[in-house]
């Protein structure tokens, strides 16, 4: 039967060693906010650090070089659920962080972020990040002088909104006018016979002037789409869908939202119909349609539309 037992071994006041002139210069330097590096008679740069060249044991130049703040990771290692002497007390990576000038890695801990305990690593985490060290307030001449490592700045997330005003000509006058009463707008080309909607006062195909109007349904067919990831106010949700509806009785398609459906569902040929917002909130403006929900209704055979995809 085998027994065993609990063995401590504890300095209570502080194990204190002298650290000699190479490695007192490191801990200096963090002590200031610096990183420093010692040039190798080979010509490399250590950090941390070392009184010998690890590949050949001879003694090193005593030049010290000044490297970093900003560094490289070479690799690193998750760490999902950190333990209380960890640096973290939320997941962070241990990694080997190659400082800006030097030819050797050192080992800290890589904060990117706040994660829940047991998350997985983020996808943005990977060898060759860049990093800077975020720096303590109170320095000690200690290598917890750095506080972790940080990614660099490379993306912002900048609210940005453009306000302008339209002056619109008559043919879009006309248009809005027509929203404006719940109407949708076209012209007919006396030419080629196409209605083109929104009217735009001539013909794109032909050139020529176009004054008949002619009001289409405001129902359509989707001729092509894509799936937004970005959110836009004007949108439901994300993902949400742009489309190029063909409303009945027009011959050009119309960008607008689609909505009332997954954005996986939407497809070429589905049937839409415009959605209105109230009637008291009717003004001169493309705002007047919401978006287009599906309809039930059989798709559109893309035989049908393929010229306008």
């Amino acid at each position: 039967m085998s027994s065993e037992a609990a063995h401590v071994v504890e300095f209570p006041g502080g194990y204190t060693r002298s650290v000699g002139p190479v490695i007192g210069r490191f801990l200096t330097e963090l002590r200031d906010g610096r990183l420093v590096g010692v040039r190798t008679a080979g010509g490399r740069v250590l950090v941390p650090p070392a009184e010998y060249d690890p590949d050949d044991g001879e003694a090193v130049t005593g030049e010290f070089v000044e490297v970093g703040p900003a560094g490289t990771v070479r690799s690193w290692s998750w760490v999902p659920r950190p333990r209380p002497a960890h640096p973290l007390d939320r997941p962070f990576a241990w990694a080997l962080i190659q400082p800006d000038g030097a030819d050797t890695a050192l080992l800290h801990a890589l904060d990117v972020g706040v994660f829940e305990e047991g998350a997985d690593p983020p996808r943005f985490l990977k060898t060759g990040m860049r990093v800077r060290p975020k720096w303590r307030q109170e320095r000690t001449g200690s290598i917890g002088d750095i506080e972790c490592f940080r990614p660099e700045v490379t993306l912002i997330n900048a609210p940005t909104r453009l306000e302008y005003r339209l002056r619109p000509g008559r043919a879009l006058d006309r248009f809005l006018q027509g929203i404006a009463e719940g109407r949708i707008l076209g012209h007919r080309c006396p030419e080629c016979g196409q209605v083109i909607v929104p009217m735009k006062g001539l013909c794109p195909r032909d050139g020529v002037p176009t004054t008949e109007e002619v009001q289409v349904a405001d129902t359509g067919t989707v001729t092509t789409f894509a799936v937004n990831n970005l959110p836009d106010p004007r949108a439901p949700e994300v993902p949400f869908v742009s489309a190029y509806v063909l409303l009945d009785g027009a011959d050009l398609t119309m960008l607008a939202l689609v909505a009332g459906i997954p954005a996986d569902r939407v497809r070429i040929g589905m049937r839409v119909k415009a959605v209105w917002r109230p009637r008291e909130e009717w003004v001169a403006s493309m705002d007047n349609i919401k978006w287009f929900e599906p309809l039930d209704e059989p798709d559109v055979p893309y035989e049908r539309i393929k010229d306008y995809v």
